[in-house]
Parts: structure tokens; sequence; C-alpha cells
């Protein structure tokens, strides 16, 4: 068994969902220039690179990311491949079999081999809805969102309102499809609507 980081690094630049904040990384403090020690500054939105969406994002007067639960987000998940130019719909996830325990769905897109900077495979109302029938209490992916672009919010909405966290900007291109365990914990920044994660997965070793 060995664990994988699954998260997207923060980089000075990087790319961001369209409209958000840019992120900027400074060296605040250096030693090269007789500072006692480095520091270094961030300046970015709650949702850059693998982060959690809290219901705050999406609902107004909802809770923001103190209030995810944290059990929802270690646990065992599964890898769900999608292929190419596919929408997440019921019949997909259908065909997915997922196991009847399985309670965190991983969606490897192949977005550009993980970088959640690309357009990937949304996740439709109904494949949302079907997710719900089935228990899921977490939806991660390797997009900057989960939800089609021309339209998230009602996704959005749906997930965070019956208290599915969402997870976006994984990083999955080397996860093999299949079960996994997760650990995704994101900054406990208290009231904000979203906030970036470290998120790794621990998968048995492939068969010799």
């Amino acid at each position: 068994m060995a664990w994988l980081d699954i998260s997207t690094p923060i980089r000075d630049g990087m790319a961001v969902y369209p409209g958000d904040p840019p992120v900027v990384v400074t060296r605040a403090l250096a030693m090269a220039r007789g500072d006692m020690a480095d520091v270094t500054a961030l300046s970015m939105g709650a949702h850059v690179g693998t982060h959690v969406d809290a219901p705050a994002h999406a609902l107004p007067g909802g809770p923001g990311v103190e209030a995810v639960p944290i059990d929802a987000m270690i646990g065992d998940a599964i890898v769900v491949d999608v292929p190419a130019d596919a929408v997440v719909d019921a019949g997909l996830l259908r065909r997915a079999a997922l196991a009847p325990h399985c309670r965190r769905v991983l969606l490897r897109t192949g977005a550009s081999g993980g970088d959640p900077a690309s357009e990937g495979a949304p996740l439709s109302i109904d494949g949302a809805r079907y997710l719900l029938q089935r228990g899921i209490v977490l939806v991660g992916t390797d997009t900057m969102s989960v939800a089609p672009a021309d339209d998230p919010m009602p996704v959005h909405r749906l997930l965070l309102g019956a208290g599915v966290v969402i997870v976006e900007g994984l990083r999955l291109a080397a996860a093999r499809s299949g079960p996994c365990r997760l650990i995704c914990l994101p900054l406990l920044v208290a009231g904000a609507d979203g906030a970036p994660a470290r998120a790794v997965i621990e998968q048995a070793d492939p068969p010799v």
C-alpha cells in the first residue's frame, strides 16, 4: 500500500477559475535580504487548486468551511474513470457499478492528464441526484468545477444543500481506477465559502 498525493500545487500565477482572484506568491521576508527567516506571503481566492466547497459557496446564509464534516473527507472512496467528452450522468454512474458501501466518489475525467486548468466532463443534475440516492457524502473531480460551465450553480446547490462535500481541482492522472482510501482536509478558514486542501489516497499495490 502506498499513499499518493492528488493535490494540485499552489504556484504563483497558476490558472484559476474565470473571474476568481489571481494567485500571487511572494517572499515577504528573506534571509538572503538579511531577514531572520524566510516568510512567504500568499494572495489568492479560496477556490484555488485542490479545494473544498463549503455550503456558503452556493447557499445564501450557508455555513462556512468549518462546518464541513471531517468524517466525510476521510474514508473509503472509489476512483471512477470518465470517458472523453462524456457527461457524468446517472447512466454513466450506474455503469460504474459503485459498491453498496461506497460513499465517496472521485471522478477522473482526464482533464489534460489531471490539470484542473483544462475542461473536463461535468456532473449533470441527474447524475448529482443519483449520487444523493446512493448516499454519497463526497464528490471529487480533477476539473476546476464539478458542474457544467454554462450553468454551474444548480449542481452545486443540490449537492451542498444535501450536505455533500465537493472537492475540485484534484490530480488523478497517476491514480488507478477502483477503490482507495481518501484523506482530504481543507484549511480551517473560519466563515470561508471554501478552502484549499491537501488530498491523498492510498491504493492497494497492483498485482504482479
